[in-house]
């Protein structure tokens, strides 16, 4: 069987030039003179977005939350959720991320050569690696999802 480390160097190879998402972390507003200042975005590099997998050139990390950058507007919402979103929004076109682009935060490294239960969405089950696509979702093959998510990416469907 080929491990997960070797599955992802592979498709890093095939990934060469795929286009790259950025990924970022919310850093909480600090102090100046009392006030709080307002939360923002700070990026932490890019990687390839790979349906729940985010692999960089040396991590594999699992994905958080998806923002688009925006810039802050006041108005109403019908939910509490709506409003966290713009919030999150805006600190992403704070911390720089151009509007409309898109930036991962909330997600957590996972290490392919020591896969446990802490290691979700990745998993080894009788010597397979394999991952959970959704919460919800089966265990399916790492090899196949990986060759089907590299695959989409270097050529998304018409219109996509």
């Amino acid at each position: 069987m080929i491990d997960a480390a070797t599955l992802f160097d592979a498709a890093r190879a095939r990934l060469v030039d795929a286009p790259r998402e950025r990924i970022g972390e919310l850093q909480e507003g600090r102090r100046l003179l009392g006030i709080r200042r307002a939360p923002r975005i700070v990026p932490r590099g890019t990687a390839w977005h790979l349906g729940v997998l985010l692999v960089t050139d040396d991590e594999v990390l699992a994905t958080g939350d998806i923002v688009r950058a925006r810039a802050e507007v006041r108005r109403g919402f019908a939910a509490e959720s709506q409003r966290r979103r713009a919030e999150l929004a805006a600190a992403a076109a704070r911390g720089g991320v151009p509007e409309g682009e898109t930036v991962h935060i909330g997600w957590h490294a996972v290490d392919p050569t020591r896969l446990e239960a802490a290691s979700r969405p990745l998993a080894v089950r009788e010597g397979e690696p394999l991952v959970r696509w959704s919460v919800a979702g089966g265990w399916m093959p790492l090899a196949r999802y990986l060759d089907e998510r590299v695959e989409l990416l270097r050529h998304p469907p018409e219109r996509a």
